[in-house]
C-alpha cells in the first residue's frame, strides 16, 4: 500500500468514526421510536464500514 493509499484509509477511518459516534449521540437524544432506530441502523453502517477499513490494514 502506498503511502497516499494510506492516508487515504486513515482519513476514512476518521471520518466513519465521526458518523459512527454521531449518529450514536444523536440516537440518544431522540424521542421517536422510528427515528431511533434510523439512527442505529445509521451507526451499525458507519461501524460495518469503519470495520471494512480497519481490514485494509
Amino acid at each position: 500500500m502506498t503511502s497516499k493509499e494510506l492516508l487515504y484509509v486513515e482519513d476514512a477511518l476518521g471520518h466513519e468514526k465521526f458518523m459512527k459516534c454521531c449518529a450514536k449521540k444523536t440516537a440518544g437524544k431522540l424521542t421517536d421510536a422510528k427515528l431511533i432506530a434510523c439512527m442505529n441502523d445509521l451507526e451499525s453502517k458507519h461501524t460495518e464500514l469503519l470495520n471494512k477499513f480497519k481490514n485494509l490494514l
